[in-house]
């Protein structure tokens, strides 16, 4: 079993995968279905599982997502159903969740049912690590790619998550000024910085969770936008940015004069992550 994970992380090595021995566990421990951990004491792989691990170290490889080929993400303490067509989530945005399901719980204290709105769910990721972890929350989401939308629902299904279909910008008028919690995770990639985006990203993710714009801060305008129009005074927002974003995904916020407390908040590696602000009376 060593020397085939040896030999299966040098392979991933030479193709440029950053995580190489990782993924080869992984994958190995997808074909034999066991999890990553117990690969010391699981029977050696068949020649079926062989040419199964085969086939998929391939695909890795040529750079097709990890989570594409096992078809699921864990985040925080769910886990997702992800393939093409659904941004698959990073550990960055378990922060945000975090922070999200912190300041929800707080609303708890205030009122029985505290109102979350995830904006650009695609995987359902967040929403669902909210409704999760607090489920006295009434939670909603809205994703405007199709394809997302479906992997959402499927994620979503039976978890009380209100899912919908549309443009953000547009999301949820009955709930103007009644929310306690906006979150975030919107594209924030410059068009400029195609080049620089790993393959795994640029070629498998889907377009409208990447690009966002010239300067990578499209989206966010619109988050502040629709934020403002949905939280009651005091409801808090808070939004994944770039890590060079540090600086101008907070100055999106102070430039309106809606916002009190504007800050910028890092990630487990200590780098900039996403700003929240509290919405002004």
């Amino acid at each position: 079993m060593r020397r085939l994970l040896d030999g299966a992380a040098s392979r991933l090595r030479d193709a440029g995968v950053d995580s190489p021995e990782h993924d080869a566990a992984e994958l190995l421990a997808h074909v034999l279905g066991v999890r990553r951990g117990s690969l010391v004491t699981a029977p050696e792989p068949d020649a079926d599982q062989l040419e199964a691990f085969d086939a998929l170290l391939e695909r890795r490889a040529a750079r097709v997502p990890l989570q594409h080929l096992t078809g699921s993400a864990g985040f925080r303490y769910v886990e997702l159903q992800v393939g093409a067509g659904v941004f698959v989530p990073r550990p960055e945005t378990e922060v945000v969740a975090g922070f999200a399901v912190e300041r929800v719980r707080e609303a708890l204290q205030r009122r029985p049912d505290p109102v979350v709105v995830d904006l650009c769910t695609g995987s359902g990721a967040i929403a669902l690590a909210v409704a999760t972890e607090v489920p006295e929350s009434r939670v909603h989401a809205v994703e405007l790619d199709p394809g997302a939308v479906e992997w959402a629902s499927r994620n979503l299904e039976g978890s009380g998550v209100d899912l919908r279909s549309g443009d953000m910008a547009e999301a949820f008028p009955e709930l103007d000024g009644t929310v306690d919690v906006v979150v975030s995770n919107p594209p924030y990639i410059p068009l400029e910085a195609w080049e620089s985006v790993t393959a795994e990203v640029r070629d498998h993710d889907p377009a409208l969770a990447l690009w966002s714009g010239q300067d990578g801060l499209d989206a966010m305008r619109v988050v502040e936008a629709t934020a403002a129009r949905l939280l009651r005074p005091g409801g808090v927002v808070a939004v994944e940015h770039a890590d060079v974003q540090g600086e101008a995904a907070p100055a999106v916020f102070r430039a309106t004069g809606r916002w009190r407390e504007v800050a910028d908040r890092p990630d487990l590696a200590g780098r900039p992550r996403f700003v929240t602000a509290v919405r002004a009376s």
